[in-house]
Formats: C-alpha cells, sequence, structure tokens
C-alpha cells in the first residue's frame, strides 16, 4: 500500500481540498485498497476545525463531501507516509527541516504540482475569493492526475516484483 500525505500551512484550504481530489480518484480507478491518502497542516492554526466553508463549497461543486479535521504534521507521518506533498516552497522547506530530525524518515518530499514541472506551487487562497478557490480546484485536479499516473506506475512495478519473488 502507497501512503500518500498532502499538506499545506492551516489544513483548511489546500491540502483537505487535494485529499478529497484525490480520494475521489483514486476510488474511480478502483486502488482504495492501494493507496492511503490523509491531509495536514505544518502550523496549528485551524487542529481540530473542518475546511474552510470556500473550500468545502467548491469541494461540493464538483461531487466532493469534505470531512476532514485539520491537523498538524507528526513526526511519525515521515515514517508513515510513501509521499508528502507540499502545496508550495515554504511548506516544503517546513517540511524538509522536519525530515531531517527524523533518522528513520521514507517518506519522498515533493511539492503537489511537481509532476507538472518543478517548482510550481498551489496559491493560497485564504485571502482571496471563490474564484481563487475554483482555480485551485482546477490546478489541483490537473496535477493529481498526473500524480495518480505515476503512483500507478508504481503499484504495478511493485506488484511485478513481487510475482516474480513468489514464483522464486
Amino acid at each position: 500500500m502507497k501512503k500518500v500525505l498532502f499538506v499545506c500551512l492551516g489544513n483548511i484550504c489546500r491540502s483537505p481540498l487535494a485529499e478529497g481530489i484525490f480520494r475521489k480518484m483514486v476510488e474511480e480507478a478502483g486502488l482504495q485498497n492501494k493507496i492511503w491518502i490523509d491531509s495536514a497542516g505544518t502550523s496549528s492554526y485551524h487542529i481540530g476545525e473542518l475546511p474552510d466553508y470556500r473550500t468545502c463549497q467548491v469541494a461540493e461543486k464538483n461531487g466532493i463531501i469534505l470531512s476532514h479535521r485539520a491537523r498538524q504534521v507528526r513526526k511519525e507521518d515521515f515514517v508513515e507516509f510513501d509521499y508528502i506533498l507540499a502545496a508550495d516552497r515554504s511548506n516544503l522547506k517546513h517540511l524538509q527541516n522536519l525530515q531531517n530530525q527524523i533518522p528513520h524518515s521514507k517518506a519522498k518530499l515533493h511539492l503537489m504540482r511537481d509532476w507538472e514541472g518543478k517548482n510550481l506551487e498551489v496559491p493560497d487562497p485564504y485571502y482571496g475569493t471563490m474564484k481563487d478557490f475554483e482555480q485551485g480546484y482546477d490546478l489541483l485536479e490537473k496535477t493529481l492526475k498526473l500524480f495518480l499516473e505515476h503512483l500507478q506506475k508504481e503499484l504495478n512495478q511493485t506488484y511485478i516484483v513481487e510475482v516474480e519473488k513468489s514464483n522464486c
């Protein structure tokens, strides 16, 4: 099983939206038993809160119901998750600093949009308008399709290796 953690600053806008979009894609691909998904924030500003109401509106408009409660990234996440994807460079840097303190970290750190090209960020819509949240949805949907393709290839390679081992 592959485990993916989406991270933004407060875990109420970009990362829960990414979690919801990706969860829907994974379910539509029939991979819910092979990919575990969660989200978190680098700050403690909104721990326990539901996603921002605008995030929920954009998700619902696209057939996604968000019930995630905000949480902060934990040291255990770097051992538990295979991928930790940050919304922007600032959060990525924070995650890299945390990861340096974890001797047994296995997580691969990336920006959420790395599958489109390097250093592309998902802009924070928090102080913006509804249009900013909708644009965030569009960016995430596009890039997460590419990330899912990447994970599917990884899962297929893992399956091939497991089958080869069992035939020995």
